[in-house]
């Protein structure tokens, strides 16, 4: 058999000789090299791809590029157009820095406004519930101007009552009674606390301690709050002679729940007894036993109501030498500090603290105060120190008591005023003393009245004028004989001079000493007060 050379056979236009000679490609009508790939128009050899239109059969590696001319370009253009776009493809656009920082901070703000929108919500919701309003009524007190009870005479007063919850044993009972007055002329404000224990006369409840007159759900009076709060305020402004313009009945747990809502409150514990303050008596679920140190101690929710309920009335306990008096010390200390807290900074700036201390006063406070009222207290209350608020207790101990003990027809221990069963005269004088800017009402002058001549009656009566002049009237008899003139002992040694001034001039005589060697002087030995005032027949004839 001939010697033959081998034919080779070729797969998919590929020979495998590589000495195998190529057809050159026919030149293309763009006789540039650097023009784009996507506008070289190759001709086709005449083979069965001469379809312009039909792809090049691919390979292993990817397609055929047999017969096709490739222009002198970077194997990174390839078949990209003069914009660097793939061919069928939509070119994204780049976005500039500063539509970035727009869109970032309009994202930013749309969710600040989300949250404030939230925190918003739950905050007028609280407000709704505690001032009865509603979306219209919050706007309109935005915008209202409205003027205060009590501010036109410059000053306001608002009952602050506390109990233990409507599940507690206790019931309606007000453990807790508090007047906070605030001078609106001034920019002053003090709180007083009303021991609980005092025992008086209260009209539909005859003689009960103060704190059952929240009980009576059904008194309704013209000039009055309706229901308990009505028949507490009542009970107030006719013994205490403290007007009454505005009420707040608070669910203990609303105090809980504020505390725990700023962060907790630092108050200084001053007892007598070095060891500090004890009383077993408060149960586990309002905080007790309570324990705490003399000093500077810092106290949660529950801390704080264990303190505002303890009065050390177990034998067990120490540090409350007088009991209830001194609970509500403790409660007017804590208040105060309460307040502190809540207007400082780092709570008002922070939103979430703001709305669950609203959220503690909208689920567990009553009162009669509206939006607009509140708005106006806070604008005044913005104006004095809340350092500064004085506080102020009636106290059974001291150089000058208003209270003392008293036991019950059915042994129950409470509290009565100094002067008396039912004699408020002095625990009047003192609101007007520490309200009044009246020099004679400041220098608390003690006066004893006696009755020289005929006529029964002059002294009490003139008392009873001493009184609401400031005078602390602290004893009305008669002398052991009748004087024709009248007479005014001075005791004070001149340290009450505009007390001095005003009787002077009321009953007409220059003020002497009880050493000035008249008869009528000698009447005056033996009183211990400020003033002895002798009323002679020459005064009754006048009167």
């Amino acid at each position: 058999m001939e010697n033959r050379p081998r034919r080779l056979n070729s797969i998919d236009g590929f020979s495998s000789n590589l000495n195998r000679n190529i057809e050159k490609p026919l030149k293309t009508t763009q006789s540039n090299e650097s023009s784009d790939l996507n506008n070289v128009k190759p001709s086709y050899p005449n083979n069965n791809y001469s379809n312009q239109n039909q792809r090049q059969m691919p390979t292993a590696n990817g397609p055929s590029l047999i017969n096709r001319s490739i222009p002198a370009r970077s194997v990174n253009n390839y078949n990209r157009s003069n914009t660097g776009q793939l061919p069928g493809l939509k070119q994204r656009k780049k976005w500039s820095r500063k539509r970035k920082a727009v869109t970032t901070v309009l994202t930013i703000l749309i969710i600040i406004f989300g949250f404030l929108g939230w925190y918003g919500a739950r905050i007028i919701n609280s407000l709704d519930k505690v001032f009865h309003g509603n979306l219209f009524s919050d706007i309109g007190g935005v915008f209202s101007n409205t003027t205060l009870r009590g501010e036109n005479q410059g000053r306001v007063n608002i009952l602050l009552a506390g109990y233990q919850g409507k599940n507690s044993d206790e019931g309606p009972l007000t453990d807790s009674i508090m007047v906070v007055s605030i001078d609106t002329k001034n920019n002053t404000a003090f709180t007083m606390s009303i021991p609980r224990d005092i025992w008086l006369n209260m009209p539909g409840i005859g003689y009960q301690k103060i704190n059952a007159a929240n009980t009576l759900t059904s008194f309704n009076q013209p000039g009055y709050f309706k229901g308990g709060m009505g028949e507490l305020q009542k009970v107030i402004e006719t013994n205490f002679g403290i007007p009454i313009d505005y009420y707040a009945l608070i669910d203990y747990t609303a105090f809980e729940d504020a505390v725990n809502a700023v962060g907790g409150i630092t108050v200084n514990i001053q007892s007598p007894d070095p060891r500090g303050l004890y009383d077993p008596n408060v149960n586990k679920a309002h905080g007790g036993p309570l324990r705490l140190p003399n000093g500077p101690v810092h106290l949660d929710g529950l801390q704080a109501l264990a303190l505002a309920l303890a009065r050390g009335d177990s034998p067990y306990a120490y540090g409350f030498p007088l009991s209830d008096i001194n609970r509500t010390q403790h409660q007017r200390q804590m208040l105060i500090a309460l307040e502190q807290k809540a207007m400082s900074a780092g709570v008002l700036s922070n939103p979430l603290d703001v709305t669950h201390l609203f959220d503690a006063l909208g689920n567990n406070v009553r009162t009669d105060l509206s939006l607009p009222d509140a708005l106006k207290l806070a604008q005044i209350a913005h104006k004095f120190n809340v350092n500064n608020i004085q506080s102020y207790g009636l106290s059974y101990s001291g150089s000058n008591p208003l209270l003392t003990t008293y036991v019950t027809s059915n042994g129950l221990d409470a509290l009565i005023p100094k002067a008396g069963l039912n004699n408020f005269s002095q625990i009047q004088h003192y609101y007007l003393q520490i309200t009044s800017n009246n020099p004679v009402v400041q220098e608390n002058a003690s006066v004893s009245i006696l009755n020289a001549s005929n006529v029964n009656g002059l002294a009490r009566n003139e008392a009873n004028i001493l009184t609401s002049k400031g005078f602390n009237v602290v004893y009305v008899g008669n002398t052991s004989t009748e004087y024709n003139n009248s007479m005014i002992i001075d005791n004070s040694n001149d340290k009450k001079p505009s007390s001095s001034k005003y009787l002077s001039q009321l009953f007409q005589v220059n003020p002497v000493t009880s050493t000035s060697g008249s008869v009528e002087a000698a009447e005056a030995q033996g009183y211990t007060s400020n003033f002895v005032v002798i009323i002679g027949q020459n005064w009754a004839l006048k009167h």
